[in-house]
């Protein structure tokens, strides 16, 4: 069904539209005067700074925007890092009035929004007082609202601005750009070569690496009157269409909708309000819902184009909490060039609209939670108030400037763990060897094999702490007094649900900046051979290193990839039944791995140690190290057809494993290395009193 707006047959009805929507976006914003500042502390705003300024009707105006201005083309850097070679400095004129020959005011004072916005840069480590030192310029002219500005006097304003220069390096700010009935979706002011943050851009009309795409604020929306709830909290609805003035052939579709998914809830204005509209109400028939209140209630809201691109809608949505469901072919979504819009929101394309209830029952719990969070998180912090916004755009341009001091993808969309460790690329290069480290060893009922684990690595010098890993539900690990006494610390932690992954959580009890992560039948190694291996870790802190390896090959019949563990020259994976890694890799593993990926580790009870080498090669670009040629981990001689049999099945249980992480990661981040690490004098012909890792396993 073709339900993509055409403007020319639709003029009539878009113009019976466009008066509501004109005066619905020119009450959007409030007005102060510099009056009503009780403390002008900022310069910009200083009564000694500004002047009352006349413009004629000859007056030359700005050249018109240059569409094909590109960071490289337009934006002059050479005026960038006289006060700081990682931060852009940011000027703000001062605050002048501006009046026609007749005397009449040309610009309205400044609204709340756009005052809050100067303030904020003004507060921030950008500003400075001296426009010959700055990198941009933003001029106090309050250009958010197209509808309350006179196109022509403004851009007779802005070529009269002192270091206007065509605009070069100047930014403006604009959220409801266009107006009746075209409604265009860039500012349609002669703003040459400027750098615009517009709240509509298509496109069409988006400069990218130049303009920046930025929320469109609604004041309108009382947060201290919206209930907190939680991510986990269960909604009514599934979905929630809320928009007034919908184009009469999307509202058919949502009504054939509405006639088939009770679960799916139209509202709109209400029907007692056609002359007077009250924001705060939405209804369907008769029945009155407190808006945005309502949408708290469901777990996808709609925001659909209306006359303009870029929706206030978003906003309401998302300081709702509620994941948005977004029906706007071409526009270029807020802060897109550096928040990951996947994680946020389910984009739909116009012609899918009637689709939309099979594209969202696609999404499981789990997802959905994700989204949650995510959409509160970036709300919070990037959409919430005009300061976090006017901040946000200047982090983008200062990134492009300086885009070794920039933030990361991970610094702009990944919701800060504080319990995380550092980045591994700025870990200790060589860990202290007084700190030891912690082995933690994962068991179910096997205590036999246990205790003897256990006594073979409190041999081992290095040793700080023991940890048992309980994985068994149905029975209760023996008394404390039932258990070998090593000399060190001897915890043990009882799981709530038997799961491989428990293994790499990072518990309390874990000190030590060194985990070695252990088997409970991995009887075989000598105090000697753990050693040499934790020394070795400290040589690679940020590298897997253990004893069991494995490699990954691809099938040239399948196209596939295969899980193989016959010895070969080379290895991309280090088993963690006996393997050393930092700390911080257990926090990765638990809170910022890939969803899909653990659950399936779960629900599969395999694969875990696959998983784990799969995230620190992707997080660091580095392989897992082998130490010592040690070969047999399990039982060497027992070998019968039902021991093939079950070796054959586990082969490719694990080969599937890899290319599941494989398309979960979209890439095979496993690293090949032809490497192992041995002790120097392991082969050489010297007595065992010279040597310090005497005993080391052979062949």
């Amino acid at each position: 069904m073709e339900i993509r707006m055409k403007l020319k047959p639709l003029l009539l009805m878009i113009l019976i539209g466009a008066l509501v929507v004109a005066v619905i976006c020119f009450s959007l914003w409030s007005y102060t005067s510099s009056e009503d500042i009780s403390d002008p502390k900022h310069l910009f705003l200083r009564s000694d700074n500004s002047k009352t300024l006349e413009l004629t009707t000859s007056s030359p105006g700005a050249s018109p925007r240059d569409t094909r201005c590109t960071y490289h083309t337009c934006f002059d850097v050479y005026h960038c890092g006289y006060n700081d070679k990682t931060r852009i400095s940011v000027y703000i004129y001062p605050v002048n009035e501006y009046v026609d020959q007749a005397g009449n005011a040309i610009t309205l004072p400044l609204s709340k929004e756009f005052y809050e916005m100067l303030e904020a840069i003004a507060d921030s480590p950008y500003y400075t007082n001296d426009p010959e030192m700055a990198c941009l310029i933003v001029p106090s002219v309050d250009l958010l609202n197209q509808n309350s500005i006179r196109l022509r006097e403004v851009g007779q304003i802005l070529a009269s601005l002192p270091w206007w220069n065509n605009g070069n390096n100047h930014l403006l700010f604009n959220m409801l750009p266009g107006s009746s009935p075209d409604y265009s979706t860039v500012l349609e002011v002669d703003t040459g070569k400027a750098v615009i943050a517009g709240g509509g851009f298509s496109t069409w009309s988006y400069r990218r690496t130049f303009d920046v795409s930025i929320p469109i604020y609604n004041p309108l929306i009382q947060l201290d009157k919206m209930p907190q709830k939680s991510y986990l909290e269960k909604r009514r609805y599934l979905v929630i269409s809320s928009q007034t003035s919908l184009h009469k052939e999307y509202r058919d579709v949502l009504h054939d909708i509405e006639k088939q998914e009770p679960r799916f809830l139209f509202i709109q204005k209400c029907p007692t309000e056609e002359r007077t509209w009250n924001f705060s109400r939405r209804c369907k028939q008769k029945v009155a819902y407190d808006y945005p209140q309502i949408l708290q209630d469901s777990t996808f809201c709609l925001v659909i184009r209306g006359a303009r691109i870029g929706q206030p809608a978003l906003f309401d949505v998302m300081s709702a909490g509620c994941i948005p469901v977004i029906v706007a072919d071409g526009y270029i979504l807020p802060f897109s060039e550096v928040l990951d819009w996947k994680r946020i929101a389910v984009t739909v394309l116009e012609d899918e609209l009637e689709n939309m209830i099979q594209i969202l029952e696609s999404y499981s719990q789990e997802k959905i939670y994700e989204l949650r969070q995510q959409v509160n998180f970036i709300w919070q912090k990037y959409f919430s108030s005009p300061k976090v916004i006017a901040l946000t755009t200047l982090q983008i341009i200062n990134d492009r400037v300086f885009p070794y001091a920039g933030k990361s993808y991970e610094d702009w969309n990944d919701i800060p763990n504080t319990r995380t460790l550092k980045n591994p690329l700025f870990l200790p290069l060589r860990p202290p060897s007084a700190q030891g480290f912690t082995a933690v060893i994962l068991t179910y009922d096997r205590l036999e094999s246990l205790f003897k684990v256990i006594h073979s690595v409190a041999k081992v010098p290095s040793l700080a702490k023991v940890v048992v890993v309980w994985n068994n539900q149905k029975k209760s690990p023996p008394p404390m007094t039932s258990w070998p006494d090593i000399g060190k610390p001897l915890k043990f932690v009882k799981t709530r649900k038997n799961k491989m992954s428990n293994r790499f959580f990072p518990y309390d009890e874990i000190q030590t900046e060194c985990i070695l992560a252990l088997d409970d039948d991995i009887v075989m190694l000598t105090a000697d051979e753990l050693e040499f291996a934790y020394e070795v870790w400290r040589e690679f802190p940020d590298r897997l290193v253990g004893f069991p390896s494995r490699v990954h090959l691809l099938d040239n019949t399948t196209n596939k990839w295969k899980y193989e563990s016959e010895w070969t020259n080379d290895i991309s994976m280090v088993l963690t039944g006996a393997a050393f890694y930092h700390k911080y890799f257990s926090y990765l593993y638990t809170h910022a791995m890939p969803v899909e990926l653990k659950t399936w580790v779960d629900e599969h009870m395999n694969c875990e140690d696959i998983a784990m080498n799969f995230l620190m090669s992707n997080v660091t670009g580095k392989a897992a190290i082998k130490v010592t040629p040690r070969k047999k981990f399990k039982c060497p001689e027992c070998v019968n057809t039902e021991m093939l049999s079950s070796d054959l099945s586990h082969m490719i249980e694990r080969s599937d494993c890899i290319n599941q992480f494989t398309r979960i990661y979209q890439s095979m981040p496993l690293k090949n290395i032809e490497f192992r690490a041995d002790p120097v004098l392991y082969k050489d012909d010297f007595p065992d009193v010279l040597k310090k890792y005497k005993d080391i396993g052979m062949l």
